[in-house]
This record gives C-alpha cells, sequence and structure tokens, in this order.
C-alpha cells in the first residue's frame, strides 16, 4: 500500500485509539486514503469503523495515534474544522431541514451576500442548477426538502460536499435503504467522483455492493485495523474470514444431545411492508434457534412482531398449535410467551423503580389478592427470583437504574422467567455486559432449553450465535437468506448468507 510521503496519499490515520471510560471503542485504527480511489472500510458490528469515521469527521478526538492529511498532522476539534480541511461525511440517513428548500439546504450557513449584504438567492439557485447537472440528477433546486426520497438527500449531501471542493467523502452505510436503480445511481455518481480525482470511503455490510464499485479493502476488527488489500486480489470469502476470524471459545457451555419436542413456535409468511417480508420458520421445545443478521435485518423487529409489540400485515403465528391475535402481548404472555427486548434499559426496566417492583411487574394480576399487592408477596417473588439468576444489588428497593449492565440484563430476565414461560424471545441476550455475566446468561439459556423450553436468541455477536444455537436463521434487508443447521453453521457461512442476496436451502 501507499506510504505516507506517497503523493497520492490523501489522508492516513496511524494507530489512532479512543476510550469511554473502561470501554475502548477503538484500540488500533489505521486507514490509508489514496486520490482517485474509492476504499472499502469493512467490519462486524462493534468493530470500530464509525469511531474511526467520527474521529475524521471531528465529532469525537483520538485519545492517541495520528491523522494527517495531505502529510501533515491535523486535530480536528469540531465538525467544522474537519469541513473546512476538506472532509465531508455522507450518512445513511441525512439530516435536512425539511421546511427549507434544496438549495437553502446545500448553503445553509455560507450564504452568498449581494454588494448590499442580502442573501443572493439568484447565485445560490443557479449554483444549485449546475451542481445537479453535473451530477446528472434531475432534483428541482426550488422544492423543499420535505418528502424527498433518502437517495435524493444524500445527492444533495453530496452536492454540497462538491460545492465546498471536500477532497474526501465518507459514505457510512449510504445504500441500506435505496433501491436498485437508487444504488447504480449513487455509483456512477461515486465513480465520477473518484475520476475527478477525490478520495471516498465506502462503509458497507453488502459485499456484493464492495467488490463491485472499490478498488481497496481494509478489514477492521474488535477495534483493531486488520488488513488492507486490493479488490482485485481478495474474494468475498477471504473478506468473511478476514472479519469474523476469531475461534468460539469455552464460553459457550452448549449441551450436546439434548432432545427436541414437538414445534412449540410455527411463523408463517410473516409480513410488514418495510421491515420484513414473508418470514417463516418454526421453534421446537428444548432448542435454541439463533437469529443472525446484521444491523437492519428486521430480526428485533420480526420479534417484536411475534410476541405482540407491533402489528403485522400478513401472515400467521401460532404457539402450541393456536393461531395468536395480532399485536396483542396480554394474550402472548398469557399463553406462556415471554420477551426480553434488546434495549434493556428503555424496554425492560423501569431505572426509576426499584429492583422488587421491577422484576414482579409481569406478575402484577397473580400477586393479587382482593385488587391488592402487599409488600411482603412482592419481596417474596422478587427475592427468589433474584437469588435464583445471582442478581447482585444493594437491597430490593434499590434503583434499577443504579445496577451494573450485567445485573440489569439478569433483572429482565429474571422477570419473564418468573411468568413460567414455555417460549424465550431473547433479543441481544449479552450486549454491553462483561465476559463473566455473559457467561451466566448462556449458561442459563442452555439450561432453559435443558428444561424443554423453547428459545428464539437474536445476537449479532456470531460466536454467541454459533456457541449456543441448535439452528441458525440468517436475516438479510427483512428476508431469511439461510437455514443452518449447528454443524453447517459457521462464521463463513453466517456472513455469507447476511451480506450477500443468494438464500441457502
Amino acid at each position: 500500500m501507499a506510504e505516507i510521503d506517497d503523493p497520492s496519499v490523501v489522508l492516513q490515520l496511524r494507530d489512532v485509539r479512543k476510550v469511554f471510560g473502561p470501554v475502548v471503542a477503538l484500540a488500533h485504527g489505521s486507514l490509508t486514503l489514496e486520490t482517485g480511489s474509492i476504499h472499502a472500510l469493512l467490519g462486524e458490528n462493534g468493530a470500530g469503523k464509525s469511531t474511526l469515521v467520527k474521529i475524521v469527521a471531528g465529532v469525537y478526538h483520538r485519545d492517541a495515534g495520528e491523522v494527517l492529511l495531505d502529510g501533515d498532522v491535523v486535530d480536528f476539534r469540531s465538525t467544522a474544522e474537519s469541513k473546512d480541511a476538506g472532509i465531508a461525511v455522507i450518512y445513511q440517513e441525512p439530516t435536512l431541514f425539511p421546511d427549507l428548500s434544496v438549495t437553502e439546504n446545500l448553503f445553509m450557513g455560507r450564504q452568498p451576500l449581494t454588494s448590499l449584504r442580502r442573501v443572493d438567492h439568484a447565485r445560490m439557485r443557479a449554483e444549485a442548477v449546475a451542481l445537479f447537472d453535473r451530477l446528472g440528477v434531475p432534483i428541482d433546486p426550488d422544492r423543499l426538502a420535505m418528502g424527498l426520497s433518502i437517495a435524493d438527500q444524500q445527492v444533495i449531501e453530496i452536492a454540497k460536499a462538491i460545492s465546498l471542493d471536500a477532497k474526501v467523502l465518507i459514505m457510512d452505510e449510504p445504500t441500506a435503504a435505496l433501491s436498485g436503480h437508487e444504488v447504480e445511481r449513487l455509483f456512477t455518481i461515486a465513480r465520477q467522483l473518484r475520476d475527478e480525482g477525490r478520495a471516498l470511503v465506502f462503509i458497507s455490510h453488502r459485499l456484493d455492493e464492495v467488490f463491485s464499485l472499490c478498488d481497496t479493502i481494509t478489514v477492521m476488527r474488535d477495534g483493531e485495523y486488520i488488513s488492507t488489500g486490493r479488490t482485485a486480489d481478495l474474494t468475498p470469502a477471504e473478506v468473511v474470514r478476514l472479519m469474523v476470524g476469531r475461534e468460539i471459545s469455552e464460553l459457550f457451555p452448549k449441551t450436546e444431545g439434548l432432545p427436541v419436542g414437538d414445534v412449540m413456535l410455527e411463523v408463517e409468511g410473516l409480513t410488514l411492508p418495510g421491515s420484513f417480508h414473508d418470514v417463516s420458520f418454526q421453534v421446537r421445545a428444548g432448542e435454541i434457534v439463533g437469529l443472525a443478521g446484521l444491523v437492519g435485518a428486521g430480526r428485533s423487529e420480526v420479534a417484536r412482531a411475534v410476541f405482540g409489540v407491533d402489528r403485522y400485515s400478513a401472515g400467521t403465528v401460532r404457539f402450541r398449535g393456536e393461531t395468536m391475535p395480532v399485536g396483542d402481548t396480554s394474550a402472548s404472555i398469557a399463553a406462556g410467551m415471554a420477551f426480553v427486548p434488546e434495549d434493556r434499559r428503555r424496554q425492560g426496566l423501569i431505572v426509576e423503580m426499584g429492583l422488587a417492583r421491577n422484576l414482579t411487574l409481569v406478575l402484577r394480576r397473580t400477586l393479587e389478592r382482593f385488587g391488592l399487592i402487599t409488600t411482603t408477596r412482592e419481596y417474596t417473588t422478587a427475592t427468589e427470583w433474584a437469588k435464583r439468576l445471582q442478581v447482585k444489588s444493594g437491597d430490593l428497593d434499590s434503583k434499577a437504574g443504579t445496577m451494573s449492565g450485567g445485573n440489569q440484563q439478569k433483572s429482565v430476565i429474571a422477570k419473564w422467567l418468573a411468568t413460567d414461560p414455555t417460549l424465550l424471545i431473547i433479543d441481544e441476550p449479552t450486549r454491553g455486559i462483561d465476559v463473566g455475566t455473559k457467561s451466566e446468561v448462556h449458561r442459563l439459556l442452555d439450561e432453559l432449553a435443558g428444561r424443554g423450553i423453547a428459545v428464539l436468541m437474536i445476537s449479532s455477536e456470531l460466536p454467541e450465535v454459533l456457541g449456543m444455537s441448535d439452528r441458525v436463521l440468517v436475516m438479510r434487508e427483512g428476508e431469511i437468506t439461510a437455514r443452518l443447521d449447528r454443524a453447517e453453521a459457521t462464521q463463513e457461512a453466517v456472513m455469507m448468507a447476511a451480506t450477500r442476496h443468494e438464500a441457502v436451502a
């Protein structure tokens, strides 16, 4: 790869580090970007890509390492400094002012003035027309930004970057919400900007797009720089191995040979436009089914619909042979379902409420006697479940928000297990908790399956999915693209199904 004294290198990050308290978001971030190139930045969720981009954009300030622009060390302390230096970031969902015109959005904060010190609207409009003509897109400069498609909003952000003569454009998941035609239009613009001598960074989980568009690929993993290579010298399988290159550790005490029972949950043709389409699967008693995929694949949305949090437009959910009503969580709970949501603080707990009250929230009706719940009954139940899951807290009156992340997660799980469910849907069971607590949660899930409970587990951590699941379902863009038995579910197979179009039977 090019070195920093190479005149073609416009931007270089060397061993950049960023920490947030005890969390190391970026340990060793490195990137060498050349003029006239499109450079892919790849990695799993949590690899450090977004942190690296935010350092370049001036959102975060690095704690160590160097950032060089045109060979000179730079130290951006704000997004304004980054923009002034010629760096532009195009996000997946741009933030335009909806009540202003396209032209006004283009020149916000830097409107040209007439000799009388008034805004020169005619000049702004003429420059906007010229920019869109140059990009080859028919956008009306006079229309309001409200109602524009995501694709057109991104084009406006690109036009703004060109008008600022940006030398580096970073596109963060730009195609996630675009149609095929819109993607191709974006790629045409990207290639045009590359041919003009600008440097582009393309962040995407879609390997087919990466290999179609990008000249160079850099892979990150767990906050570390892994490798850089020319796209022509790599294959999708090699890139996947670089992205996931971890071995499943002893943290997953999955017991082999447990008997699998009857079908507990049967989902057929579940559809919610914009979220997921024609999703069908089964979960049997005593098995853990892992639902894998990248962020935005629709996994959490499917789980919420199955449990009744969200209403779906088509399809059927059958639990223990009975068809479940749409959008009715009370019916789901009464039938024996439990749902541990992805965001434990906002969706799983009332953080200003005491631990005892949180642990018994779902049990209010069963604990009532003549419409009343005694403190003794509430505390007895809470104590039992806190002890079973080894929830560590000062006392049962302690606010849930004061507990560690691991104890909060165990509290949410305890709350739902207290309902004696026969199906547990658990979304991101170990996100943000320490290794020791992860092992406890994994052992608990394995024990539940061993007792005949059906478990549907959603996780963005591939080792967790592969280590805990009897079967793995992979989702991509709202559809199931692979159904893998434990023996055939490898990191490479899951990532391939999560990043490519082809469905695997």
